[in-house]
């Protein structure tokens, strides 16, 4: 019999020896006696785990990755004898079919103590939705790598140097590019090129930057017709993106994300910190799970545009200081404790080599600058791709992911802020919360006076309550909300009376609907019950608007941090960027209070921002010169010892705030009064109901 967490349901379901299986990245949990099957523990709890055999070890679907050590996020510690020994069935499909170290078949594996279990993403049968999509930018072309044609002298008995000096005293004069240097591979394939192209021959240079002088990294016999590539990569704690550029003409030729492999060993960064401080070699177990997701990222995206990846000779890369850390492979302890000291927050100039990618060997890596402590390159890339620091109007940045990079400024000056919002606006920590999938509930709108909903889900353009809505989710399923429908959800729930100011969902009587309904001492919203017909009931908990409330304050209190510092109640602009931000509604976050009061014309989206900064910055190299600059004149905020951030943070746990007026908003809306605290009286003069002790 399976023993669901005590978070998970009512209170008064007992306690179990059990042991306690953790799935990531979905976060459900449950526990279950020893020698049950992943498979069947994870068809219990509703894990998104694939089989098409039925269990019988033919399929292979069910790959899961067991994770050992020590997991205080989630209160275990896993041995290595945590599931049962790798058995037949499993030897045998590895022999003939291959599979990847570490995995199990959740249908062979069986529980022998507690265990925490990654779901990769080929595992899953509705695979993540990674909306970091490239967006439409003019971008000034001007790549660090090119192709150049070059006639080269031939050998004379009277003129005894080498072929490589007759090639680069060739680029020297056609070409004005001096001191140019070449690898090994380029002087083992020289001699036969320049022959058979009859001493024409194409190069593909680097041209180099202050670090490094110009580098042939590959060539052609005669005249050349193709083009070369780089890979501009957005590295977040929760999904990697790519886009895969063209570099003669700067258009994105492809572009795909997966979720970040480190989920596994914690969903935000101080889990990974921590996993890496309680773990002997835990950040060299994260540095090889983020490169070898990223090279099966870099494998799907050639394979898709049906380019060679050794034609891949530039790759600009952003991301937050835990992973540039873990990247790097460089121990993040020190990112875990104040003063939150980078190893450095200077741009790098690597090759691909350095961090075992599988493109080009001599492929430049440029890593954009961090700003300090945890606001990093991403960070940075937003900056760029912004230009807070070019508008005359003053314009707030908020990066809204699971970890808030927040930029204030002007022409005058620019700060910058980090905000540990946490994984709740990406679906964690959400009773029926799941990652941007098919099936999910992405919009939500709810009549205020009969209190029902409608509901779009990924996958479907129409709403739950119009024809043909039931035929064309048939295939996917309603199967959980997602970051932007619990936002829209609880801001709807708000508009409509259904939960207060505190976020406390009132009851049936007060709030005049049985879709409340008793959740042990409080009440739940449903969003949608197929129980009846063997489908998930999706509702919104306390518990859900409470790990909300708890996200939206930390951002809104970064956010008011820096206009206290710039000495402002207002600003003129809103951009909100990232993969989240660019999906939520500018209304329903200021009716949360997720962001400062303002027109919400004057509340854009900037799509992936980071995404966007990371394509300026391959392909224009004077815009990294230029963004280490900028860097160096932003001014960091330390949000963990501002006074005035807990006081803000308290403030800012109301919907949408307890002190802060947001007068523009209730120019828009109107938010009922409503209280349903201690036995409080709904205004639509519900009964009152006292709360047990």
């Amino acid at each position: 019999m399976i023993q669901i967490e005590e978070h998970d349901m009512p209170k008064d379901i007992p306690s179990t020896t059990d042991p306690l299986v953790v799935f990531t990245p979905s976060g459900k949990r449950g526990h279950f006696p020893v020698g049950t099957p992943i498979l069947t523990a994870a068809r219990q709890l509703g894990v998104d785990l694939d089989s098409v055999c039925g269990g019988r070890g033919i399929c292979s679907k069910c790959q899961i990755q067991p994770s050992y050590g020590e997991f205080p996020k989630h209160g275990v510690t896993v041995g290595q004898d945590a599931l049962s020994e790798w058995n037949k069935v499993e030897e045998r499909y590895k022999s003939k079919r291959g599979m990847i170290d570490g995995r199990r078949l959740g249908c062979q594996a069986t529980v022998q103590g507690d265990v925490v279990v990654d779901v990769p993403p080929e595992s899953q049968v509705h695979k993540q939705v990674v909306r970091k999509r490239a967006e439409v930018r003019d971008i000034t072309l001007n790549p660090a790598a090119r192709l150049f044609y070059v006639e080269v002298a031939e050998p004379d008995m009277h003129d005894p140097t080498g072929d490589m000096e007759r090639l680069a005293a060739a680029l020297k004069k056609q070409w004005n590019i001096d001191n140019v240097h070449a690898d090994l591979h380029i002087l083992q394939q020289l001699q036969p090129t320049l022959r058979k192209g009859s001493w024409k021959i194409t190069c593909a240079i680097h041209l180099g930057d202050e670090e490094n002088p110009p580098r042939i990294m590959q060539i052609w016999p005669g005249f050349y017709e193709g083009t070369l590539y780089g890979m501009a990569v957005d590295l977040g704690s929760t999904t990697i993106a790519a886009h895969l550029c063209d570099l003669s003409t700067g258009e994105v030729i492809a572009s795909s994300g997966l979720m970040n492999p480190q989920i596994r060993f914690g969903e935000d960064l101080m889990s990974r910190v921590s996993y890496a401080m309680m773990n002997t070699n835990g950040d060299q177990e994260m540095t090889a799970a983020v490169r070898e997701g990223m090279n099966a990222l870099f494998t799907q995206i050639a394979t898709e545009a049906g380019i060679d990846k050794t034609l891949i000779v530039d790759s600009v890369f952003v991301c937050n200081p835990v992973m540039h850390h873990l990247l790097l492979g460089i121990d993040p302890f020190e990112l875990g404790q104040a003063p939150f000291a980078l190893a450095t927050s200077d741009a790098l100039r690597l090759r691909a080599r350095d961090l075992d990618l599988n493109i080009h060997p001599s492929a430049r890596i440029y890593i954009l600058p961090c700003i300090a402590g945890h606001v990093g390159a991403d960070a940075a890339a937003v900056a760029l791709s912004e230009e807070p620091d070019k508008s005359d109007e003053l314009v707030l940045v908020v990066d809204v992911g699971t970890n808030a990079e927040i930029l204030l400024g002007n022409r005058e000056r620019v700060l910058a802020c980090s905000s540990p919002t946490g994984p709740a606006f990406e679906g964690a920590q959400i009773s029926a919360g799941q990652r941007a999938a098919p099936g999910a509930i992405e919009r939500v709108e709810i009549n205020p006076v009969t209190k029902e909903p409608r509901f779009r889900v990924i996958g479907c353009d129409l709403w739950s309550d119009e024809d043909g809505f039931a035929e064309a989710t048939a295939t996917t399923g309603i199967t959980g909300i997602c970051g932007s429908g619990i936002i829209e959800a609880i801001a709807e729930m708000r508009l409509a009376g259904i939960v207060d100011q505190s976020g406390l969902i009132g009851g049936p009587d007060q709030v005049g609907t049985p879709r409340c309904e008793p959740d042990d001492r409080t009440f739940q919203y449903v969003l949608h019950d197929a129980s009846a017909s063997g489908g998930p009931k999706i509702t919104v908990t306390n518990p859900d608007i409470r790990a909300i409330q708890m996200a939206k304050a930390a951002l809104y209190s970064g956010a008011r941090l820096l206009m206290d510092k710039f000495g402002v109640d207002t600003v003129d602009r809103v951009v909100l960027a990232g993969a989240f931000g660019a999906h939520i509604s500018a209304k329903h976050a200021m009716v949360l209070g997720m962001i400062p009061d303002a027109a919400l014309d004057k509340v854009t989206s900037a799509g992936n921002a980071a995404g966007t900064g990371a394509r300026i910055a391959l392909l224009d190299v004077d815009k990294r010169h230029e963004i280490e600059t900028t860097v160096r004149n932003i001014e960091k905020i330390e949000t963990a010892i501002e006074p005035r951030f807990q006081e803000h943070f308290v403030n800012a746990s109301a919907m949408p705030n307890s002190d802060d007026p947001f007068p523009i908003l209730n120019s828009i809306v109107t938010l009922p009064a409503v209280n349903f605290n201690q036995g409080g009286e709904a205004s639509s003069g519900g009964r009152r109901r006292r709360r047990r002790a």
